[in-house]
């Protein structure tokens, strides 16, 4: 059976030699053993053979026979079969000192003058170096803030630090100008391993790593820093090949995706200089505090990093992991009502549910708003005041947990530029939203938690700015403005409005009833039909 098949194959391969050789040409005695495979391997599939293919065309080559011969019949060149490719070699790492260009030549410290103030800091009193002082000036803050005039000389020296402070506090920007000014002042002499970065921080939400990368780059502006956020909802390999390509010299990420990554070694954190944990009340909530031991264990000892702890509320369990990551941390507590008080007005509203829509229609347009944020509790309730508002031609998106992130995210793009004027959302931007230029905050239902009122109301009046918060209570919500009140320590302005801000005018044409459909769409009821009774027989 064998022998039969391979008399075959040769019977094949000899008139297919033949009918390719000319009749004042000799066939060579000898042929490419790898063509002949080739050839052998086209014939068993049933595939014509090219005549560039044959060994014999070799001879022919050699010989120069192919000059005479028409374009169509001169042989095609060998083909290589192409191999196969292995693994992308990586980029070399890169040299600090090389990678560093005086990119603030020309800026001088004399521009950035700052008065004395009483019982203020400036950022010029930290010595810090030229190429951070160049970005804080460009982002025009002057006077430290707070948490960062009482932080920052300790964690400049490499101390850690564990702090009691919210977003909008400036909490952000002192362990980021904590980061850059330790990488300017030691950098790493030789080539650094790829997916080894210097600092990590760890946060809880999308939303909050994007928003400290963005500020990070914007602090390193004159300082080349490679800086990758890691969190889910994204492409995988796309963040994946920007750890594993380049070098990193900050990672912001969520612990989930963090952790996918370090399980196939694409990050190693064994040489890890600072770790930033943020909100870490906010994480014990979620639950990913599992996910954070784990990310730890991977770091050195804390006696061979820094470590900076932020939460919003400082409870025993929030204690407990300070003392466990932090080696005699400088404690600095900022209470949640320094933080609303001064810079948020706040008002409450005392209508019914029906009341509602018209109130919000005419706190925006009588006073011409141009960006605000909308809070609602349910996902539903934010899709029926974006109807509502879109009806009047009120341009609006939603941002909640069902948004996918890319949309989420081109949506959040949009209300920076300004292409959107309202932003109706869930407490999924509660935290961690940082937009500039917010002026009003608009609770359409009270939170019932209140440390989410904080957060809510945080959007606005952020660092030093001022801002209003305008809160929607019905007889359901004022159950909670008595928590509220107790959390913040104050009590809540509550009134009523006028008559004239409760009445809605027609909507634009063709939009319809914005009442009736305000109230969502109705269900069809389900008819039961009536179906005889059949008596069992006796």
């Amino acid at each position: 059976m064998v022998k039969s098949l391979f008399n075959n194959i040769r019977n094949k391969l000899k008139r297919f030699r033949n009918s390719n050789t000319k009749p004042d040409q000799k066939p060579e005695a000898t042929s490419d053993p790898e063509q002949d495979v080739e050839s052998r391997d086209k014939i068993l599939r049933g595939k014509p053979v090219a005549s560039g293919d044959a060994g014999t065309r070799k001879g022919a080559a050699a010989e120069g026979d192919d000059s005479d011969r028409p374009e169509a019949e001169r042989p095609r060149p060998k083909r290589r079969r192409p191999r196969k490719k292995g693994k992308a070699k990586p980029e070399p790492a890169v040299d600090d000192e090389k990678a560093a260009p005086a990119r603030h030549d020309g800026w001088d410290l004399s521009s950035f003058e700052v008065p004395v103030a009483e019982g203020k800091t400036r950022f010029h009193d930290l010595d810090l170096p030229g190429e951070i002082l160049h970005a804080v000036a460009d982002l025009g803050f002057q006077y430290c803030s707070p948490i960062q005039a009482e932080i920052l000389p300790a964690t400049l020296m490499g101390k850690d630090a564990s702090g009691q402070a919210q977003t909008g506090t400036g909490k952000t920007a002192a362990f980021l100008i904590t980061m850059l000014a330790t990488f300017i002042r030691n950098p790493i002499q030789g080539k650094r391993a790829l997916g080894t970065p210097r600092a990590l921080v760890l946060a809880p939400t999308r939303e909050l790593v994007i928003q400290i990368a963005e500020e990070a780059r914007l602090l390193s502006k004159y300082y080349p820093c490679n800086i990758v956020s890691v969190f889910g909802g994204m492409d995988y390999q796309k963040q994946r090949r920007e750890l594993t390509e380049h070098v990193v010299d900050i990672i912001v990420a969520t612990p989930g995706r963090l952790i996918d990554y370090c399980q196939y070694e694409d990050v190693q954190l064994n040489k890890l200089e600072i770790l930033v944990i943020d909100e870490a009340d906010r994480m014990l909530d979620m639950g990913f505090m599992p996910q954070v031991r784990r990310i730890v264990r991977k770091t050195p000892y804390k006696e061979k990093r820094q470590t900076l702890l932020f939460s919003a509320t400082m409870t025993g369990e929030v204690e407990r992991l300070s003392s466990e990551w932090t080696r005699e941390p400088l404690i600095v507590e900022v209470e949640p009502e320094q933080v609303e008080v001064a810079s948020v007005e706040q008002l409450v509203y005392l209508v019914t549910t029906r009341q509602k829509p018209a109130l919000l229609y005419n706190i925006i347009q009588r006073q011409n708003l141009k960006r605000v944020i909308i809070f609602c509790n349910r996902r539903d309730e934010t899709h029926r005041v974006a109807d509502f508002l879109n009806r009047y031609d009120i341009n609006c998106a939603v941002i909640s947990g069902e948004v996918p992130q890319k949309r989420r995210l081109a949506t959040l793009e949009k209300f920076r530029s300004g292409h959107i004027r309202v932003l109706v959302a869930t407490d999924v931007a509660g935290r961690g939203l940082h937009i500039d230029g917010i002026s009003h905050v608009i609770n359409f239902a009270m939170p019932h938690e209140p440390e989410n009122y904080v957060h809510r109301i945080g959007r606005t009046g952020r660092a030093g700015a001022t801002g209003t918060s305008v809160s929607f209570a019905c007889e359901d919500d004022s159950f909670y403005i008595p928590d509220i009140e107790t959390f913040i320590g104050h009590e809540l302005h509550c009134t009523q409005p006028d008559d004239a801000w409760l009445k809605l005018p027609d909507p634009a044409p063709g939009k319809g009833n914005p009442e009736r459909r305000s109230q969502g769409p109705k269900r069809r009821s389900r008819r039961r039909t009536s179906r005889p009774r059949t008596r069992k027989p006796s």
